[in-house]
């Protein structure tokens, strides 16, 4: 038995309900317990109970109502129709013998419940049924649907005995003897097992009465247990990633930008020229850097761009992140220390009557948080901020772009700044609509409630919260659209980092103990020794390569938090475990919990508060310093992951035992480095041995140094260590330098050139010199060449970002400075079409990657690079697009994933849109650098709803085994068993459609279809003036037209200019005078702005060629590209087509036509096509010649054509005709009653 409290999702649990709705809830309780009346009937009390329901939660979106002879139902929507989510069995308070107890379950109560439950579970089918209720108003006893399936309704026998009883097959069909001989019997038997909840109203009376507020937090459990969010199993929809869209848009304002739309994809840009403010911050920092001729000083200013002005914004940009990344965390830390002082405002330190101006900014961060407290030496800034603490973070040290430009404090105070149009201050009442861009700033964040990581509380103030969390999703999409990256949802972060550092540890632990463990269980009861497990788990290290906003490592150290507590091993500094505790991440964050007082709340002057607290940080603080690495290119993603690292430790910061000061940060932006991951000048097998012996430097001094970095405790120790780092990394690079075969290369050849033009001691022969001479032109030439390429490296400014994976990261690295690898990569790689990135597809070339396909991906370079950085037996999970799954570019990463990896999980989200910013078809594969054991766990999601169930119990109720061998090269299918055996049917039978006697075209590209495709009146126009126009007039089958089986001339005529016709527009002025009224350079063939795209065309010619002209008048076959089911029409009357539209000529096209419409063509097509991004297929030609088509004889391809025939007259096709095709094609691919029934009822 639970209490509500610990029946609530603890997520949920952590969210605070408005006051109001607090007052409204009390308000109504009362009233419900002040009008219950013994002596009532039981319909008084029904609705007594639906006017509280509807008064706090319900009315406006759930329909509560008797239901056929159930007592109260809660809809799942308003709709009478929707499905039923609640089932409620009320009984009079004074019914005790039908009301069951905590001591006997098996009442009358109970066995109605349960036929009920039955009837709507298997009779209506209703799989959307959340929980079950049995009330007397009083007491209450909720049951999980989930429970009632496990004991119930997964009983085969027991359920056979209801159906019976339903059907009215057993001897007596009384209700009775269902309660008392199928029901009473089945609840007897499981009445130990069945879990639930219970509390009894009558509990709260005093709480709800009392004018204590502070009481009402104990209301909280009961509140949120009653709504539709948990009764329903709804989506809270606070996934602590989750954009405040209200908070986003106002502070981008502020900051001088905006979010623009283009095509499909948005963009953070600056704001246009008219609506810029010069008191928004990059506006702002602009107008100083240009006054100042600041970008003058800096030596690398063309990695900001190619022109002045995109220099100015990008700097300026950089500079305002880094800005607002300090000014958002110490939001965040203020909340923290007003939450630890129970709310008290004096800790207050960001409002404007502390902070003036933009000089009272920069004091803070560099002379208050930068400085221990008896090191800050401004008196009147040591009394003004008391209360804030030093926190020894990198964040609060000037970064090197900030020294050669302009601090915070070169900013302008006076400039204002207009308010936001749907300012959330003008909900506030403030009146004046120009502030100065700080005094906007700070009470735009006053506004707003960052202390959303708290335990139970009410929010007392009308303030919006907004998840630390989320401060990176900002960013990261200020960052993220440029360069093909994307915010991953929660759900699937959570789902790979759990999966994948399970995985991980597992390994991890039998790697290192010999042991031979399958699950987590499997570890916790063989570990004894608990700081050595401690030490097992540390050494795992973790990488993201395309690190964004660091939400994978995030999710991460949550993840790794929690297993560690499930593995027992989550002990405090003196090795004591955290008994009582329950650790879970829920939402994407990490829940800390006990029985006795709920969430988890640190409470300073409580040992064991502090014990925990102090716990939680230096777990997390050994977790992110030993275990979690990332790269990325763009150095803003690299503060803003570091940012979200910082924000996860000041979650757990804590006040030190008898002091006012918090723990200090360490500095682990030394994890997270700028470079682009795929571009390397070394090997990672080239060998350091030597170069350290010359360099008299070990590796576990590199290591030791960097240890000593983190934990640094003054900016002079810090300054050394890192200097001396880059000493070491610097000399690495120097030498192994000499050993890159270019420079071996070099070295030869200028030795070789040295000899030649030595002295010599002897007169040479004419014919001597001359071959003399030959070879020292050929040695010449050969410097000249290897100098040219290393010149060319140095001086290329994409090999200045290369990342250098050999010597960066000290701690994959064994005591011979061997690389080793990491034990798990996750991530989010870009998606980028590599033929659309310029110059540095060259580059990537030259990696000599064996994935690079010029027409593919750059996700495909990055599963390549991660298992080359992988270590042995390791794994890699990647959520990228699912195109390599079938697309002919996909064939090099399916052969190496075949070939050099083990695939060990494979999850495709075809026709599920994971992503809200990308229009992308995505799927999740995770690797392990081993043989490929052919034993893949695979699932194509279809159907889910992360709002209602985990996909980890998705993946555990669908997924099959799929082999993926030297046959998947082709093309990788997820298929069940019967799936495959179809599958295989169909293509032991089958011929290949290219294998027929037909040919494919596309439709007419005009490339301007405004002025080539004409209306009927237009085309009668033409031919008015001059009926020679005729013969270049055709009529014209949109994409649109086209249905299934048939097509709707929409009398559009296309003006037939093919360059194949060589067509002299001159014979027809007419024509060339239409087409010269939409203008001549909108209709050049030149790829300028405004023009069509370059071709060797004329102007006035369509932009495809269109050889095959004469192929439109034949009898064909035509379909349209993107569409959910098949629409295929047999065209006899010689229309042409546009480009969105496919047509086949040849032999066979009645029955063609009838197959490729067919359920089984359907079903196969599926297995074999790619998507358009939000599931709709693509009929193109690669994979239409795919199709495997069965041959047929004389007589049934009569029988097919007598039957098109039939439907072209009609122009539509009956159910049983159509049932008659898909049975003939069943029979000649021979597939079973069970096969094609499967068929049938996967396409619907």
């Amino acid at each position: 038995m639970k209490t509500p409290k610990q029946a609530l999702n603890p997520a949920f649990l952590k969210q605070k309900p408005d006051r109001k709705e607090i007052e409204l809830f009390k308000q109504e309780f009362i009233s419900l317990l002040d009008k219950i009346n013994d002596t009532e009937s039981e319909e008084f009390h029904k609705n007594l109970i639906i006017d509280f329901l509807n008064s706090v939660y319900y009315k406006n979106n759930h329909y509560i109502n008797t239901y056929g002879r159930t007592d109260l139902v809660i809809h799942n929507e308003k709709d009478t129709k929707s499905p039923v989510g609640v089932l409620i069995e009320v009984k009079k308070p004074t019914n005790k013998s039908e009301m069951i107890s905590k001591e006997n379950l098996n009442a009358k109560a109970f066995q109605e419940l349960v036929l009920y439950y039955l009837r709507e579970r298997k009779a209506n089918k209703n799989l959307e049924l959340r929980y079950l209720i049995i009330t007397n108003i009083n007491e209450w006893f909720i049951f999980d649907a989930q429970d009632f399936k496990k004991l119930f309704y997964d009983d085969k026998k027991f359920v056979d005995l209801f159906e019976q009883f339903q059907n009215k097959r057993s001897d007596d069909s009384s209700t009775n003897h269902f309660y008392k001989e199928i029901a009473s019997p089945q609840i007897e038997k499981v009445k130990d097992q069945i879990p639930y909840t219970h509390f009894d109203i009558r509990d709260y009376d005093k709480i709800m009465r009392n004018k204590d507020k502070e009481d009402d937090r104990k209301l909280i459990a009961l509140y949120k247990f009653l709504s539709p969010i948990h009764l329903l199993k709804l989506s809270f929809a606070k996934d602590y990633n989750e954009l405040n869209k209200e908070f986003y848009a106002e502070l981008l304002h502020i900051l001088g930008l905006e979010e623009v739309k283009e095509k499909s994809q948005k963009f953070i840009v600056r704001k246009s020229q008219g609506k810029r403010d010069n008191g928004s911050i990059i506006e702002n920092a602009i107008n100083e850097l240009d006054a100042m001729d600041k970008l003058s000083m800096l030596s690398n200013i063309k990695q900001y761009g190619n022109t002045y002005e995109d220099q100015l914004y990008n700097v300026a940009l950089d500079l305002s992140i880094t800005w607002v990344n300090r000014v958002l965390f110490l939001k965040l830390l203020e909340a923290q220390i007003i939450k630890y002082h129970d709310g008290n405002k004096k800790y207050s330190f960001l409002s404007t009557d502390k902070i003036e101006g933009y000089d009272d900014l920069n004091s803070l961060f560099f002379q208050i948080l930068a400085r221990k407290e008896d090191e800050r030496r401004d008196g009147n800034l040591k009394e003004k901020f008391s209360h804030v603490p030093y926190l020894n973070s990198s964040l609060f040290e000037p970064t090197e772009l900030e020294g050669y430009t302009i601090a915070i404090s070169g900013l302008q105070d006076k400039a204002k700044i207009e308010l936001y149009s749907k300012s959330v201050l003008k909900i506030k009442g403030q009146v004046d609509k120009r502030l100065t861009p700080l005094e906007y700033l700070l009470k735009f964040l006053d506004a707003y409630d960052f202390s959303s990581e708290s335990s139970e509380d009410i929010q007392e103030e009308d303030k919006a919260l907004i998840s630390a969390s989320v401060l990176g999703l900002i960013f990261e999409k200020i960052n993220g659209y440029k360069d093909g990256s994307f915010f991953t949802p929660s759900f699937v972060t959570m789902f790979m980092c759990r999966d994948t550092i399970t995985r991980t540890v597992i390994q991890k632990f039998n790697e290192t103990k010999g042991w031979e463990c399958k699950t987590i269980i499997d570890l916790h009861n063989k570990i004894s020794d608990i700081k050595e497990a401690n030490e097992i788990f540390n050494s795992i290290r973790l990488c993201d390569p395309a690190v964004g906003s660091g939400h994978f490592l995030v999710s991460s150290l949550n993840e790794m938090i929690y297993l560690k507590s499930e593995l027992g091993i989550l002990t405090d500094r003196e090795g004591k475990l955290l008994r009582g505790y329950k650790i879970s991440v829920e939402n994407d964050e990490l829940i800390v919990s006990d029985n006795e007082y709920g969430i988890f709340k640190y409470n300073p002057h409580h040992h064991e508060s502090q014990r925990v607290q102090e716990t939680l940080f230096h777990e997390k603080q050994t977790i992110i310093e030993n275990c979690l690495f990332g790269v990325d290119l763009n150095p803003n993603s690299v503060k803003i992951c570091q940012l979200r690292l910082w924000i996860e430790l000041l979650k757990h910061t804590y006040y030190i035992t008898k002091t006012n000061r918090l723990e200090t940060l360490p500095n682990i932006d030394i994890n997270i480095k700028c470079g682009n991951s795929l571009i390397s000048r070394f090997g990672l097998d080239e060998n350091l041995k030597p170069i350290l012996r010359g360099l008299n430097i070990s590796i576990s001094e590199y290591k030791e140094a960097v240890n000593n970095y983190r934990n640094a405790h003054n900016k002079q120790d810090k300054k050394r260590l890192e200097q001396f780092i880059k000493e070491i990394k610097t000399n690495l690079k120097t030498e192994i330098s000499k050993n890159d075969k270019n420079s071996k290369s070099l070295f030869k050849a200028k030795k070789e050139l040295s000899d030649l033009t030595a002295p010599d001691l002897f007169e040479r022969t004419p014919k001597e010199k001359k071959a003399l001479q030959k070879k020292i032109d050929l040695a010449q030439k050969a410097v000249g060449k290897y100098s040219a390429i290393i010149e060319e490296i140095k001086n290329n400014k994409i090999f200045q970002n290369a990342f250098e994976w050999r010597i960066e990261f000290p701690e994959v690295l064994n005591e011979d400075g061997d690389f080793i690898g990491f034990d798990a990569i996750i991530g989010n790689p870009p998606y980028i079409q590599l033929q659309s990135m310029g110059e540095i597809t060259d580059i990537y070339k030259k990696m000599e990657f064996e994935t690079f396909e010029r027409t593919g991906d750059i996700y495909c370079l990055f599963y390549e690079l991660g298992n080359n950085i992988l270590r042995q037996n390791y794994f890699l999970s990647f959520i990228t697009s699912n195109k390599w799954m079938r697309a002919g570019y996909g064939e090099s990463m399916r052969r190496y994933f075949v070939e050099q990896t083990n695939p060990v999980l494979l999850i495709d989200f075809a026709g599920i849109k994971v992503f809200d910013e990308a229009t992308v078809d995505v799927n999740i594969m995770t690797f392990q650098k081993a043989n490929n054991q052919h034993n893949t766990e695979s699932c194509l999601i279809k159907g889910f709803n992360s709002d209602t169930m985990k996909l980890s119990d998705y993946i555990n109720q669908s997924a099959t085994i799929s082999s993926f061998g030297e046959s998947a090269i082709s093309s990788f299918v997820i298929l069940s068993d019967i799936e495959k055996r179809i599958k295989e049917k169909i293509e032991r039978v089958g011929t290949p459609l290219k294998e027929w006697d037909i040919n494919i075209y596309r439709g007419i590209l005009t490339g301007y279809n405004e002025a080539f495709i004409i209306d009927g009146k237009t085309k009668d126009g033409l031919i008015e003036k001059s009926p020679k126009n005729a013969e270049i007039i055709r009529p014209i089958l949109r994409g649109r037209d086209i249905k299934r089986y048939g097509y709707e001339f929409a009398d559009l005529w296309l003006i037939c200019t093919f360059p194949s016709l060589n067509i002299d527009i001159e014979e027809y002025p007419a024509v060339k005078e239409h087409l010269l009224s939409y203008g001549y350079d909108r209709l050049k063939q030149a790829g300028e702005n405004g023009s069509r795209k370059k071709t060797n065309n004329k102007w006035f010619e369509t932009q495809d060629s269109i050889s095959y002209w004469d192929d439109f008048s034949k009898q064909k076959i035509i379909w349209i590209e993107l569409t959910d089911h098949p629409n295929f029409a047999l065209d006899l009357d010689g229309y042409y087509i546009n480009n969105t539209v496919f047509f086949i000529t040849g032999k066979h096209l009645k029955y063609l036509t009838a197959f490729l419409n067919s359920k089984i063509c359907e079903w196969y097509f599926d297995k074999i096509c790619a998507t358009s991004g939000v599931g709709t297929r693509r009929w193109i030609k690669m994979y239409i010649d795919q199709i495997m088509i069965p041959k047929i004889s004389l007589e049934q391809e009569s029988v097919i054509e007598a039957i098109m025939d039939n439907i072209t007259d009609n122009k539509k096709i009956s159910p049983s005709v159509e049932m008659s095709i898909n049975s003939l094609i069943s029979e000649l691919f021979g597939l079973s009653a069970n096969e094609f029934n499967h068929v049938m009822n996967a396409i619907l």
